[in-house]
Parts: C-alpha cells; structure tokens; sequence
C-alpha cells in the first residue's frame, strides 16, 4: 500500500494537469478572439463613422455641388450630412454587384451582366427569362438610418434587346448618382395591373441627388409602353441602345439557339419565302430592328430632346465616350471615363476595372462574346437590302447615320 502523499505536495496525476493546461488554452483562445473581434469592430466603425451622423446647420446647399444640394434648413435645424459623404460611405460599404432580386420571378436568373435567355421570337423585344444583376442592397449605414426612399424612375434603357443593354447599365452603375435595379421589372409590358406602388417598391433607395433608373428592352417594341410611361411622367429620360439590325437578328437566333439546339435555321425563319427573297418581318428576330416604326410610336408621347440612341457598336470601340453622351443626357457630372475600362481580347468587349467597393475586374458574362453561326452571304445581303429604306429613316428620325449600310 502506497505512503500517503506529504502535506502540501502537487498532485502527480496527469488528469488534473491536463484540465489545468485546457483552462489556460481556453482562456488565450478567449482572449484572441475578443481582441480580433473589438480591432474588427473598431476598424469599421472608424472607416464608416468618422464623424457625426447628424449635425446641426444654418442650411444651404451642400459643397461642391451647386444646384443638386440638400434644401436649406432654418437655423439650429438638424439635417443630414450632405449627400456627397452619405454617397461615398455607402459606396464604401456596399458590395458590388451582388445578386439580390428585387422581386420574386417565375423564370430562372442566369450569371452575372449577362443578357437572359429569350424564348424563341416568342416574346419580341424582351430579354427572355430576367436579368442576372439585380440591385445592389443599401448599405448596412443606410439602414441604421433610414436614408434615401424609393422612386419611380426618372431615366429608363427601354431597348433594344441584343443592342448592349446589360453592358451600358452596369456601366453606368458606376456612377456614384446612379441607382438601378439590375433585374428587368417588365412593369410596362407585362405587369403593368399590378399598379405604380408595386413597380415603385421594385426600385432602389436613393439620395438627394441621385438617380434611380431601370432597363427592359422590350419596352421600345411593346405598343403600350410609350403611352404608359408617358401617363407615370412625361418627364422620363430614355435611352435606346441600337445595333446593326442585320447582326443584332443573328445575335438574337444565336442565343436563342443556345438554349434550343433544336430549333430551324436562320434562313428558314427569316425568309417566308427564300427563293422568291421574301423576309418574313413576322418573325420577332426581324421585326424589333424595324426602328423607325418603333420610334413613330414614341415620339407621339414624348418629344425627341427625351430620347437619347446609343450608339452599341461605338459602346464596344469607344465605351467611354459614349459613355460621356449618356452622363450629359442624364445631367449627371462626367465621372466615368476611359480609366474605367479595359479591352478584354478572349471576349471582345470591354471590361470594366475594379470599381469603388470592389477589387476585382468586372467583365460581361459567358453569353456574351458566343460565336454566331455561319450564315449564307447571300442571306445577310438580302437582309441589308431590306433594312436599307428603314435604316435610313431611321437616320432621318434620329439626325445621326449610324452607318450600318456601308
């Protein structure tokens, strides 16, 4: 039988001993964490509170902005910082893009800036199946203090489907002044009963000074949109992205073709009548490059000051300076510019850099760039020597040639 242990002795077990050493381990594993978490804390509070949220000031306009300031106030009113600080830690705060649907959809959303999926000629104008980039959210800051509300939008891309809708939105998303719901709201075609406070809550937040914008393509070939967004405002901005509408139509097959192999040829869709040249203007991949007649249709409700044409070629040479067209037309400050951008090889299109919040480059998405099939010279000749008369209607309408008839 063992002696028992002197007085005062350590335990010998190697039970106790480890318990001891877990405590201690515990203890520094505790430690670490809270002072990570307290460096993290710290470091975000002082990149998006630097300094008060709300001041007190006699009012005026907010510098360095003349004439899109905060209204005045009276004297000792409190008001919020001005828009320009609010602007810049919301950018700082938010990701960019993120996928966030504004609205449940019944059809799929595809990847980042890419254009959607259409069904075939089903539809004529519109994207197909949703846009991919939805809004990006407010930042967490906003929240906290309820900055900004919802409006209608006073700019809207209202066409044309394959021109480069997708690319000159999220172009402009840039824009610190610009908010935009990324997925198509299809309000003025096909949701147009659910009412303006439903289209309305689709919108992003906004502050004084921004504004809030939305892209549906199908809009331009829609015969009720013009009326209907004239009846929400009279006052509405549009854009209108063209392309060559010999290439846009093979554009368009090819990407239906993506998605159903299985479908006729190009030629047999485009011609009623191959033999005798007949080009079947029924099919919608022919019919939404009829500009002209679209646009008869909208300069009956609005005047031709409210429609800017965007060049889609020039948007794929030169993406700032048409670029440099829409801020003008939007009466937004020249912000976006050829530092913004660079050419990507592999796709053929430009890409931008990485925008504020965002480190990394931002390209247009797979389907964009996708090889058209190969289509009969003669079958592309035809098809110039019908859009010909309507081409250069087309020029008259709008006073620019856009030389797709060279």
């Amino acid at each position: 039988m063992a002696p028992p242990a002197p007085a005062g002795s350590h335990p010998t077990s190697a039970e106790p001993l480890s318990r001891s050493i877990f405590r201690k381990f515990l203890l520094m594993l505790c430690s670490l964490l809270t002072s990570l978490y307290v460096f993290y804390c710290l470091a975000e509070r002082c990149q998006t509170l630097s300094g008060p949220v709300v001041g007190r000031t006699g009012g005026g306009k907010e510098a360095g902005a003349p004439g899109r300031g905060v209204p005045a106030g009276g004297a000792g009113e409190p008001v919020a910082w001005p828009a320009v600080a609010r602007r810049k830690r919301l950018l700082q705060m938010q990701p960019w893009p993120r996928r966030w649907p504004p609205a449940p959809r019944e059809d799929s959303e595809v990847a980042a800036w890419e254009e959607e999926p259409p069904g075939l000629a089903g539809s004529p104008g519109g994207s197909g199946a949703g846009s991919s980039v939805a809004e990006t959210p407010p930042g967490t800051l906003a929240l906290l203090l309820d900055e900004g509300s919802k409006q209608l939008p006073q700019a809207i891309i209202i066409g044309v489907k394959k021109g480069g809708t997708r690319a000159l939105l999220e172009f402009l998303r840039v824009h610190p002044d610009v908010r935009a719901v990324g997925a198509e709201p299809h309000f003025f075609d096909r949701s147009y009963d659910k009412g303006l406070a439903w289209y309305r809550d689709l919108m992003p937040r906004t502050l004084e000074g921004q504004i809030t914008m939305e892209k549906t393509p199908s809009y331009f070939v829609t015969r009720e949109a013009p009326a209907r967004i004239s009846a929400m405002s009279k006052d509405t901005k549009l854009l209108v992205v063209v392309r060559d509408p010999v290439t846009r139509a093979v554009s368009d097959y090819t990407q239906t073709l993506s998605k159903r192999p299985d479908i006729p040829s190009f030629e047999s869709l485009a011609f009623r009548n191959r033999t005798a040249g007949l080009v079947d203007r029924a099919w919608s991949a022919i019919q939404i490059g009829l500009y002209a007649e679209h646009l008869e249709r909208w300069l009956r409700h609005f005047p031709a000051r409210q429609l800017l044409f965007v060049s889609g070629e020039r948007l794929v040479r030169d993406p700032a300076g048409e670029l440099g067209r829409v801020q003008d037309f939007l009466g937004l400050k020249r912000i976006i510019s050829d530092k913004h951008f660079y050419f990507n090889q592999t796709k053929g299109f430009p890409c931008l850099k990485k925008a504020e919040g965002s480190g990394r480059p931002h390209c247009l998405g797979k389907t964009k760039g996708r090889p058209h099939p190969e289509i009969d010279g003669q079958v592309l000749r035809r098809l110039r020597d019908f859009y010909r008369p309507f081409n250069r209607k087309f020029y008259q309408m709008t006073g620019h040639d856009f030389g797709w008839d060279g």
